[in-house]
């Protein structure tokens, strides 16, 4: 664990770093879209691909999409009664909501999981993301935006559902996977020269997005409950849930690490497009990313 999260800190600095610095004048923003843009729609479906194709799929695949469907809307829940009991304004609301309720499940726990457990732990990440996260991020997620921000949601989650290049990769993997259709020696390779690139340039994309913003001690009594609930209430109560339904072993590992993930970097781009408080937003990545370096650590001990 500590030789995944110390290969993970590396890369996401290297990305601060180069936002900071700037080396050849080049902008972090364009560069982060650019890659973040080759991974998701090229690199990240080999990735899944892949591992789906191969995975073990059963009743676990069943459990970890449930265990993550409870992860998001318990998240949802607690994040909705505390601020809600505070007064909180809708604005800032809906950015808590978004943030206590989605880690970043991909884009840091899979290199975490897979460092951590081994490779056959890219599947639980996969699955936990897919199977739950990005369908509701992309129903409820973008409904509770669009109902706490300033802009309206789209027509459409299914249509919303169908421009995400990772979900077809998932349905063709699983399909692939159902009619034990053998992998070619050939496909194997390049599908792995593929899914090589995703980790390193996810991580790099984590670093570039991470913007700090001056004043973050103003918002730390919206910062810490979030960050709270995030990277401690959430796993304890997937930890309880996993056994409950049950996961036991690496596989419940695995399903707690993934819950104890920061807030995820893709609600930079929810809050902008829907009018939330991105600056907020931001702060709650940094620190809840900076943060997890500590308790996932001592959440692999615990397990």
């Amino acid at each position: 664990m500590y030789q995944a999260i110390s290969t993970a800190a590396f890369l996401i600095l290297s990305g601060v770093l180069w936002r900071l610095l700037r080396p050849f004048g080049s902008e972090a923003d364009p560069m982060r879209q650019a890659l973040t843009t080759l991974v998701y729609v090229y690199l990240l479906p080999a990735l899944v691909l892949l591992v789906l194709w191969r995975a073990p799929l059963g009743l676990d695949a069943l459990r970890i999409a449930f265990v993550s469907a409870g992860c998001i809307l318990s998240g949802i829940a607690m994040a909705w009664a505390w601020f809600r009991w505070r007064g909180t304004p809708a604005r800032t609301l809906g950015t808590v909501l978004l943030a206590a309720g989605w880690g970043n499940f991909t884009y840091l726990g899979l290199p975490v999981l897979e460092g951590a457990l081994g490779p056959w732990a890219r599947a639980v990440a996969i699955q936990f993301d897919l199977f739950a996260a990005t369908p509701l991020l992309l129903s409820l997620g973008i409904l509770l935006a669009s109902h706490y921000g300033e802009k309206a949601a789209p027509n459409g989650v299914l249509r919303e559902l169908l421009k995400v290049p990772p979900i077809w990769a998932a349905i063709a993997g699983v399909t692939l996977n159902v009619l034990q259709i053998p992998m070619g020696t050939w496909v194997e390779q390049l599908l792995e020269m593929l899914a090589a690139g995703v980790i390193p340039l996810m991580l790099f994309s984590t670093g570039l997005a991470l913007r700090w913003v001056a004043g973050w001690q103003e918002r730390f009594s919206a910062i810490l409950p979030v960050m709270t609930i995030r990277l401690l209430l959430i796993p304890a109560l997937v930890l309880g849930l996993a056994g409950w339904v049950g996961l036991t072993g690496e596989l419940r590992t695995a399903a707690v690490l993934e819950a104890a993930m920061p807030s995820m970097v893709l609600g930079l781009v929810i809050c902008d497009r829907f009018g939330l408080d991105t600056r907020l937003y931001a702060e709650i990545v940094v620190i809840s990313t900076a943060a997890a370096a500590i308790t996932l650590p001592l959440w692999f001990m615990l397990l």
